[in-house]
C-alpha cells in the first residue's frame, strides 16, 4: 500500500478516528531518538538549501524574518 492510499483511507475516517490517528502519529514523532532527529533535521535543512538554490527570490533576510514573525506576535 502507498503513502496516497493510506492517505486517502485515512481521510475516510470519521473525524474522531482521524482526530485519533493524527494524535498518535503525531505522539509517535515526539519518540524519536536524538539520531533519528538529527537525520531528519539535517535532511530537512538540505531541502531547504536546495529550495533557495533553486530560486533565489525565495531568499529573505534574518531582519525581516525577525521583523515579521515580531508583529505577528504583537
Amino acid at each position: 500500500m502507498t503513502i496516497e492510499e493510506i492517505e486517502a483511507e485515512a481521510l475516510k475516517l470519521d473525524p474522531k478516528s482521524r482526530a485519533r490517528l493524527a494524535n498518535k502519529l503525531l505522539g509517535s514523532l515526539e519518540n524519536l531518538s536524538p539520531e533519528e532527529n538529527d537525520k531528519l533535521w539535517a535532511i530537512e535543512a538540505a531541502r531547504r538549501d536546495a529550495e533557495m538554490q533553486d530560486d533565489p527570490k525565495s531568499r529573505r533576510s534574518a531582519g525581516d524574518v525577525f521583523r515579521d514573525a515580531r508583529s505577528e506576535l504583537e
